[in-house]
């Protein structure tokens, strides 16, 4: 099994790249979308990426929090878009995990690991920027840059995508 982690700042190319590694590798390719569609920008930018793997060969699987009851048909590839938004949904949607959060997405990722012969998963960089936050945004840092942390640790590639262009943080460019 090669496990990668993609990650980088807002629009900085993870997703495209994210769509074209998980293709060379062995299908099935399953596209686990975790973003909840939240008014016009969310709308549209879930439009946005259902036009970019059109006709790929994804199966979309439309899960938005507790993705410990993913069941995926057959192993082969699986590309979870992503950790952010499942990050925010686990921790403040009513049917997340809340403050148990970080330990639900572990099992849910661990579980998905079990069924697949390969991993992709995207996130992003947060926290980095010095800005000030209130507790609420603060929490969600705390808990993503924790869930990156250990799937860093863990995953055998770690990449950092900027302007499209993926930098290698561990591993060797695949």
């Amino acid at each position: 099994m090669m496990r990668f982690l993609l990650t980088g700042g807002s629009a900085c190319g993870k997703s495209s790249y994210a769509e074209k590694l998980a293709r060379r590798l062995p299908a099935p390719h399953y596209y686990l979308a975790a973003m909840q569609p939240f008014g016009e920008e969310s709308l549209a930018r879930i439009a946005r990426h259902q036009k970019q793997r059109a006709g790929m060969g994804f199966q979309t699987i439309e899960r938005y929090t507790d993705i410990v009851g993913v069941d995926l048909p057959e192993r082969g590839t699986l590309l979870l878009e992503c950790l952010c938004n499942l990050t925010a949904n686990e921790l403040y949607d009513e049917a997340g995990a809340g403050q148990q959060a970080l330990a639900a997405i572990l099992r849910g990722v661990a579980r998905l690991e079990a069924q697949c012969e390969h991993i992709v998963v995207v996130t992003n960089d947060v926290g980095s920027d010095g800005a000030e936050y209130d507790n609420m945004v603060l929490e969600y840092i705390d808990v993503l840059g924790e869930l990156n942390r250990r799937l860093a640790a863990q995953y055998d590639h770690v990449y950092e995508l900027c302007c499209g262009l993926p930098c290698v943080l561990k591993g060797e460019l695949w």
